[in-house]
């Protein structure tokens, strides 16, 4: 089994870890803040780099939360370090460490990681949603990765809904925008039996719910696996979810259709990893 380095350039850390056999070996983290100048950034990324790679590492991958060319590797909008625009970051990395780096987005990466260590696995058709600050999608065909232009395929948070975007109602900016207060609190409070927030998270699988039958409608997966912070509070919306899901025009459909949660720890790490396998 080779070695892997799986990169997770996120909204305030940027993480890196030894991937073999299926697991992580040994990963580092070190923060970030959004006012960060471009040359700073380089220095974070080389020492979180620098921590983790050995002899044994044959290629990198990267997730990046934003806009990508999967085959140039050039990043061309990062969402959470607006000041790095057109970075060709693969060939930076490989002028550095003289091995493949290859690059994708956040959600695809998450969706990749799924399909080859995860609940993704039995599945030739899927998809994967991730569930936190925003709302992000990967989308499997046929055993591969669908990117679109750019990796702009699965931008199902962007998509209209209501008076705004679905990913005002489906992720942790719902809780933020309607009831001032993060999803992490709400789902404290809600297992702390608080009607608010177990009525906030009703509405929430309302609205997931409705996202879900967009997908259905556009893709018509066998499996759809969900991810991303919120996840872990399934057992909160699932009842509400499920409920708007039964009103799909096509029940037939609806019987084949698997739903999922991510039980993989360390998914953002494995799934920047996973780009490299294929």
């Amino acid at each position: 089994m080779k070695e892997y380095l799986g990169i997770d350039l996120g909204g305030t850390n940027f993480k890196a870890g030894r991937v073999s056999f299926g697991k992580i070996d040994f990963e580092v983290s070190n923060p970030v803040h959004r006012n960060i100048t471009e040359s700073e950034i380089l220095i974070i990324l080389f020492k979180t780099v620098d921590a983790v790679i050995t002899k044994k590492t044959t290629a990198i991958g990267v997730g990046v939360p934003g806009i990508v060319d999967p085959d140039s590797g050039v990043i061309y909008d990062l969402m959470n370090l607006p000041v790095w625009k057109e970075v060709p970051l693969k060939e930076i990395l490989e002028d550095r460490y003289a091995i493949p780096v290859y690059l994708n987005n956040d959600a695809n990466c998450f969706t990749k990681g799924e399909q080859i260590y995860g609940n993704g696995k039995t599945f030739t058709n899927f998809v994967g949603l991730s569930i936190g600050t925003g709302l992000g999608m990967g989308v499997i065909i046929k055993n591969k990765l669908y990117n679109g232009l750019l990796c702009g395929a699965g931008e199902i948070g962007l998509i209209a809904y209501k008076d705004s975007i679905m990913e005002h109602y489906a992720s942790s900016l719902f809780f933020e925008r309607k009831f001032d207060s993060s999803a992490k609190e709400m789902s404290i409070l809600a297992t702390q039996g608080d009607s608010n927030a177990l009525q906030a998270y009703h509405e929430f699988g309302v609205h997931l719910g409705n996202a879900i039958k967009s997908i259905n409608y556009i893709v018509a997966p066998e499996a759809i696996v969900l991810g991303g912070s919120i996840s872990k509070a399934t057992h909160l919306f699932k009842k509400s979810m499920e409920k708007t899901l039964n009103e799909y025009a096509f029940p037939k459909q609806l019987e084949h259709l698997v739903i999922k949660v991510s039980q993989i720890k360390g998914i953002s790490i494995l799934g920047a990893a996973a780009l490299c396998v294929e």
